[in-house]
């Protein structure tokens, strides 16, 4: 309910789905961050499921809260292993407090950590929730949250997305079926993002784009589906427009366009994820046809993108 006691909708897990609220592991963390753990359990222990060693966690999380804060979010990195039992190694791990686009500045270090260490595998996650008194107080004094009705606005939501990432041939050595194979990533800045004071040209997507294209494999055919990061609000289509027209040669005229805000809410930092997730899984089963776009945009500058394509299921 808003300030003034009038209900709007949200898009929460509930409680019955999540593990108990008094997790040992959690005292001295926020309230948020209590929620974020509890969000994170189930679907770690999920994806990191046969874990023959530690591995490292590239971990996005949200915008301006006591953990982005901070110098080091290493001991919510530990409670989230301890509390999961799942051995992480703490050493090589990344936290990016960026927002909505987070999870794939995340998914993009984890491709370069595999191409930089030769490390087999990484696991990558994206993790928010917008349950919050102060997050959803500061929503409604913006007039962000929708109302009843097909009204210009968001709704809130929550989600905590693991993926586990391998080089080639790993899937195979460990009896598991790759979903897809990742093509591409970029990330990239908007300088004319919703809080700031530059006019908002939609540049950094269309220029992250550019870049996802320009880095992916020569010969590859037009994107035929696009998971855009919308999230109920019309702030976003400038870009994205912006960005259609710029790599119009790259996307093919009757692509499918996705935005899974529409079923789930605004999921902040862990939509990149869970829309590579969704993606991977319909590419898999053949409901999709790849190459497959997915794009994220923060509130703030941060933009992301990545590109999948179905893979051999012996690779």
């Amino acid at each position: 309910m808003d300030l003034r006691f009038r209900p709007y909708l949200g898009a929460f897990v509930s409680e019955e789905h999540l593990p108990a609220p008094d997790l040992p592991v959690a005292r001295g963390l926020a309230a948020r961050e209590q929620r974020m753990l509890r969000l994170a359990l189930p679907a770690l222990k999920e994806a990191a499921a046969g874990l023959e060693r530690p591995l490292p966690l590239m971990l996005g999380l949200p915008e301006e809260t006591e953990l982005s804060a901070r110098s080091e979010p290493m001991p919510f990195l530990k409670a989230l292993g301890l509390a999961s039992g799942i051995a992480l190694e703490l050493q090589r791990s990344r936290c990016f407090p960026n927002g909505r686009a987070a999870g794939l500045l995340a998914l993009d270090a984890a491709v370069r950590f595999l191409d930089e260490s030769k490390a087999p595998e990484v696991l990558v996650g994206g993790l928010d929730t917008l349950l919050d008194p102060t997050v959803l107080a500061t929503l409604e004094g913006e007039d962000r949250i929708r109302r009843y009705g097909p009204t210009d606005g968001l709704i809130p939501g929550e989600a905590a997305v693991f993926l586990r990432l391998g080089r080639k041939g790993e899937g195979k050595r460990l009896g598991c079926v790759p979903l897809a194979r990742v093509l591409a990533t970029a990330t990239g800045k908007e300088p004319g993002h919703r809080y700031s004071r530059e006019p908002y040209l939609g540049e950094g997507l269309a220029q992250t784009c550019r870049l996802l294209f320009d880095s992916s494999p020569a010969g590859l055919p037009p994107v035929r589906c696009v998971y855009a990061g919308f999230n109920g609000e019309n702030f976003w289509a400038k870009e994205w427009g912006v960005t259609f027209l710029r790599s119009r040669e790259r996307i093919a005229e009757a692509h499918r366009l996705e935005h899974p805000a529409e079923n789930v809410g605004d999921p902040g930092a862990a939509y990149g994820p869970l829309m590579v997730g969704v993606a991977a899984l319909g590419l898999r089963k053949g409901y999709r046809e790849g190459p497959v776009l997915v794009w994220c945009s923060s509130d703030r500058e941060s933009r992301g993108a990545v590109l999948l394509q179905r893979e051999d299921p012996e690779a």
